[in-house]
């Protein structure tokens, strides 16, 4: 009876366990260059994201002016948003510029859209450039030239001098006119936004469609009705997305053009915030209004998506 040799043993059990050996050592490197990578990210993440996320939770748990000492709140800060007329009416002049942001751009980006993309007029090339420029020039300038357009000697009043309907008032100083004003400018430069994404999606959809529509003798209606609309709901979503939290988390235009007035007939909770905080003296306040305002911007974001999925589905 023979037995395999010592050395041939010890080879056989070597070369066995080697890729073994070698396939852990390449899981092994592979988590620790995946580590690696996502270190840097995560620190810059966290420490400018997460942190100022959880640092203003715990301020919104205490009264506060800034400069003193806190005193435990708990969550009076946030039962005071519903309790305070000022803060509750802030966040309704939020959900009314959500019409002007979101809305009504997508009402006449649609057909703007498709026209810019289905015409064959000369000159399309700057026009398309026109409906975009909005989206270039700084939000703090645009405030400025519509705060002197809807001025009592501005252009806009002037024209409706001509037809014996002119304000006597700023449109920006009337209590019933200032907010729509205000989402106005919002439509503005949200259109620009909303015709673009939509031209893209538009440009993509193939002639050879609207041909077969045209033989079946299909009008320009239910084209774009059986057509147009269908290929651009995703980018309908994006845009819906983008301008909701853009007339939510507005400060700027508010800041230039009303700042919140008269009385609080444009305040936003956006600006809620710099008021409480800096004027107000109530940081904890301030601080609840910027998680309410987080956790609604989040929660519509995903009701829009979730829906958008439904549709696809």
């Amino acid at each position: 009876m023979t037995s395999a040799a010592p050395g041939v043993s010890g080879a056989a059990e070597i070369s066995g366990a080697d890729p073994r050996r070698k396939l852990r050592t390449k899981k092994r490197t592979r988590i620790v260059t995946t580590l690696a990578l996502l270190a840097l990210p995560t620190i810059v993440y966290s420490a400018f994201i997460i942190y100022p996320v959880i640092r203003v939770i715990g301020l919104s748990l205490w009264h506060w002016d800034g400069l003193g000492t806190a005193t435990w709140a708990g969550f009076d800060n946030y039962a005071a948003i519903w309790e305070d007329d000022r803060l509750r009416a802030a966040f309704l002049h939020g959900l009314v510029l959500i019409f002007f942001f979101a809305v009504l751009p997508i009402l006449i980006g649609l057909p703007l859209a498709s026209m810019l993309i289905r015409s064959r007029a000369p000159g399309l090339g700057f026009f398309r450039t026109v409906v975009f420029l909005p989206q270039v020039i700084a939000m703090v300038v645009l405030a400025v030239a519509w705060r002197n357009i809807y001025a009592i000697d501005g252009p806009i009043n002037t024209v409706l001098g001509w037809f014996g309907v002119r304000m006597s008032e700023p449109f920006l100083g009337s209590f019933t006119w200032a907010l729509p004003a205000v989402g106005f400018i919002g439509t503005w430069v949200s259109t620009g936004l909303v015709t673009v994404l939509l031209m893209s999606s538009i440009a993509r959809v193939s002639e050879s469609y609207y041909e077969a529509a045209t033989i079946d003798g299909v009008g320009p209606l239910g084209k774009f009705w059986y057509i147009t609309l269908p290929a651009v709901r995703a980018e309908i979503l994006v845009s819906i997305t983008l301008t909701t939290i853009n007339a939510l988390k507005t400060f700027d235009l508010v800041y230039m053009t009303t700042a919140g007035g008269p009385g609080t007939s444009t305040t936003v909770p956006a600006y809620e915030v710099y008021y409480q905080a800096f004027r107000a003296g109530s940081v904890g306040t301030a601080s609840a209004l910027a998680v309410v305002l987080t956790v609604l911007i989040f929660a519509i974001n995903v009701a829009v998506n979730v829906f958008g999925e439904r549709e696809k589905g």
